[in-house]
């Protein structure tokens, strides 16, 4: 029986930053989170509740706050703060560089300017006949016959940009000024100034383009919406946007527009209503004053039957497309027939302002379950074969929300009421937590890093047990004490932090530069007070995306920004060695469009290290020799999400992925282990749609048996890689081999398939253990760390969601309770 201890006292200073902006990269498959203290997250989109992950976390200007966020056409992405700077994010450099030095005026909003094609332009032309929308197929209401049509239609959409050669892109920006300014993104570093608007009264505090790129539309802070030719420069009409809603007069703010390529324009204020215009007029069609409070954002759905509108109420609502005409619309005068928008209803999931909405497209690369595999008859094409366990389907849009509560949701954008929406982070910016045993006091330490400090903490014993059945643990709590904490220098971003396995030395490095530390122990305190203090490391190291030490805390290992790999002696500051990230190991040649590395794990032996870049691309070091030992591309193209060497077999290397796959290496002999040869490609079911994403993997201290514990901020699971697959979990033979062939083609599955075969049929047999693999144990709050103190116990780190949100700056959304 495992035991646990639980703790929340290392989490007291948890409060992780709200979302400012989010923006989805032209082909839909990323999804870009820009927070108020400056970080960017790069997330991967999943089809349903499995597989989202935070590829990329950039640290950015911490004193500049991002107020808009946008990907240009050609797939580079671009933020505006209010300082009145624009900056363009380095993905795989992994920094933030000024593309605009600030023109000293607040920028409220960033549109970039629609693709110009024959095919956008005959969309447009088509919705002047009837809203877009042809009178042939006018019934868009909910039905089974529809959804086929609008899944093609959504990946048209996303796949636009690849099939048109694009023009010169234009960025318009909103200002506090009154004027919209427009640039030129060229391929330089730097925008080019273009031309400006004319300056109007009020703040622009928000902008967008028409779908031909004809006409600019801006929201201003005295309650009107101006239409501007796009190449004159000039005012062709202008919406006194009150007349519709619940207010008006001069403070009334337009938060949000979005212009439809049927020819209707959104529009979101400050008085919570939503309305509908027509564009060509600037007349009024449907108002809904649905929300509680400011809308802040707006979004479309690909093919532009539905829209979506949230706000500081933490609301999100759906207005659809009908059949329906509007009154007025029959007359024989009218050479447009306009369709009504209905509302079709609400979900409420964020207890704060929601403050930011886009549409994403899922791409999935993963195969369908061996069991859900069957014969298709021979053809030209070779047909689409995705599963998705939740409730998206194929080509299936999603909707994502974000605000002042931090949290990321996934709503799907055709059966938006039926389902639930996906809570993507349940620990929003994950503090980074390292346990290990202490020569200094009785029990581990625990190095926490928070965004400016470390703190050193001890662990106070007290163990409680799990339940027998796989319901929550509630092992005992424990308290932690405080030992030290260490401050970064002028309060610099902390980006990566390590700590020894005796405890006696830890690291952290900044934006700047990397910093090492020992600890000691006071002789004279009775109360044995540490004493931290700085070493020297060599002058002019770069600055740090990850970091470990080594067995016997004689060496500081660094990944640097350069794409080396740093071998510091930590007795004598020297710089041993630096290892080059190659593809193939024998030339030992640096590529310089390696990926960064972003993880770093050792073998308790000393012998090897491997590092991980943000892509899921892995390089094995042998640090005996001093050489690059072997090379593994990303696993079924998905990114590494933990992974360690366990203390009983030193050369095996246990990884996980974003697609929710387990893998055991066997680096020594640069193949697959024998229980991967089995059944890495056929984990059970109940595995395939484990709770969250996989955060981090602990292994046993000196445990005879190749086991670990696996787990994410919802769940946890038992893994020992000595006992196979429950039976009704293991897949046949026919699949087994074709798994097999999908492996990389390296001497991975020589000589192992008739092994395989055989140890399948025995499981098939039923000559399996009586003991139980792949145990589940859901938590009841979110969990930040896991990690062994003994054999048989774990300290699990968590902390309930709602003391978060109580600390959060701003104050939840108030909800009115029934018979209160």
């Amino acid at each position: 029986m495992l035991e646990a201890c639980r703790t929340s006292s290392p989490l007291a200073d948890w409060r992780p930053s709200p979302v400012a902006a989010l923006a989805t990269c032209p082909d839909g498959s990323r999804v870009a989170v820009a927070r108020d203290d400056g970080t960017l997250e790069i997330w991967l989109v999943s089809p349903g509740s499995v597989g989202w992950h935070c590829q990329q976390t950039i640290y950015g200007n911490t004193n500049s706050k991002v107020s808009s966020l946008v990907w240009s056409h050609s797939g580079r992405l671009f933020s505006s703060s209010i300082d009145g700077s624009v900056s363009e994010w380095d993905l795989y450099n992994m920094k933030q560089k000024t593309v605009l030095k600030t023109i000293g005026i607040s920028i409220w909003q960033m549109a970039v300017s629609p693709l110009c094609s024959s095919h956008t332009q005959d969309q447009h032309k088509a919705g002047q006949i009837e809203n877009g929308y042809p009178n042939e197929d006018a019934d868009v209401d909910d039905n089974v016959s529809n959804v086929t049509s609008e899944n093609e239609d959504d990946s048209d959409m996303f796949d636009l940009h690849e099939k048109i050669e694009m023009e010169n892109e234009l960025l318009a920006l909103g200002c506090d000024d009154g004027y919209v300014r427009i640039y030129s993104i060229s391929k330089s570093h730097e925008l080019i100034y273009n031309r400006s608007l004319p300056r109007v009264s009020g703040r622009i505090l928000s902008v967008t383009w028409s779908s031909d790129a004809s006409m600019i539309y801006s929201g201003t802070s005295d309650g009107y919406i101006r239409c501007w030719d796009a190449k004159s420069c000039h005012e062709v009409y202008r919406i006194t946007v009150g007349l519709g809603g619940r207010g008006n007069g001069t403070d009334l703010c337009v938060w949000s527009l979005l212009a439809l390529r049927s020819g209707t324009l959104v529009s979101g204020d400050s008085t919570g209503s939503v309305q509908f215009w027509d564009s060509r007029h600037g007349t009024l069609v449907h108002a809904f004053s649905l929300h509680k409070g400011d809308v802040n954002a707006l979004m479309v759905a690909p093919n532009h039957n539905r829209v979506f509108s949230a706000g500081s109420d933490g609301q999100v609502i759906l207005y659809k497309l009908s059949s329906e005409i509007t009154s007025g619309a029959s007359n024989e005068n009218l050479s447009i027939m306009l369709k009504k928008w209905i509302y079709v209803g609400y979900v409420r999931a964020h207890t704060h302002d929601i403050r930011s909405l886009t549409i994403a497209l899922p791409i999935s690369q993963e195969d369908a379950l061996p069991d859900e595999r069957f014969k298709r008859p021979r053809r030209k094409e070779k047909p689409i074969d995705f599963s998705y366990k939740k409730w998206a389907c194929v080509g299936s849009p999603m909707l994502i929300s974000a605000g002042d509560d931090a949290k990321l949701f996934a709503y799907t954008v055709h059966d938006f009421t039926k389902f639930a929406p996906h809570d993507i982070c349940p620990t929003p910016q994950r503090l980074p937590i390292h346990l290990v045993n202490s020569i200094f006091s009785d029990g581990p330490l625990l190095l926490v890093q928070s965004p400016y400090w470390l703190d050193i903490l001890s662990v106070k014993s007290g163990i409680g047990a799990f339940p027998t059945t796989c319901s929550s643990p509630s092992g005992s709590r424990v308290s932690t004490g405080l030992l030290a904490r260490v401050k970064s220098k002028a309060s610099r971003r902390i980006v990566c932090s390590a700590i020894s396995s005796s405890g006696s030395l830890f690291a952290y490095s900044d934006h700047m530069k990397p910093s090492l530390f020992e600890i000691s122990k006071s002789e004279d305190s009775k109360n044995g007070t540490l004493i931290v203090k700085k070493k020297q490391l060599p002058q002019r190291l770069p600055c740090v995306h990850s970091m470990v030490f080594n067995f016997d805390s004689s060496q500081l290992i660094l990944a640097g920004h350069d794409r080396r790999i740093h071998v510091i002696d930590v007795k004598t500051s020297e710089l041993l060695h630096t290892f080059k990230t190659c593809r193939d190991e024998s030339t030992g040649k640096l590529s310089s469009d390696e990926p960064p590395i972003t993880k770093m794990f050792t073998s308790s032996d000393g012998h090897w290290l491997a590092a991980i870049n943000c892509f899921g691309d892995i390089y094995v070091y042998n640090l005996e020799i001093q050489r690059q030992h072997w090379f593994i591309s990303r696993l079924d193209g998905a990114s590494v999400t933990a992974g360690g060497f366990p203390p009983s077999k030193n050369s095996i290397l246990v990884i996980s992925t974003s697609s929710h796959q387990v893998y055991v290496f066997d680096v020594e002999a640069k193949q697959l282990g024998e229980w991967s040869t089995r059944t890495a490609f056929f984990l059970p079911k109940r595995f395939q749609e484990f709770p969250g994403e996989v955060i981090g993997l602990s292994f046993p201290p000196s445990s005879t048996s190749l086991c670990c514990v696996i787990y994410s901020s919802r769940a946890m699971c038992g893994i020992d890689f000595g006992l196979p697959v429950d039976e009704e979990d293991c897949a046949t033979k026919d699949d087994k081999n074709l798994a097999l062939k999908k492996l990389p083609s390296s001497p991975l599955v020589k000589g192992k398939r008739k092994h395989s075969n055989r140890t399948c049929e025995s499981i098939n047999n039923g000559k399996v253990s009586s003991r139980k693999n792949f145990e589940f144990f859901a938590f009841r709050d979110p969990v930040m760390f896991i990690g062994h103190l003994t054999k048989g116990s774990v300290l699990i780190v968590d902390k309930p969601w709602m003391e978060v949100v109580k600390k959060m700056e701003s104050a939840p959304v108030h909800r009115h309770v029934f018979g209160t």
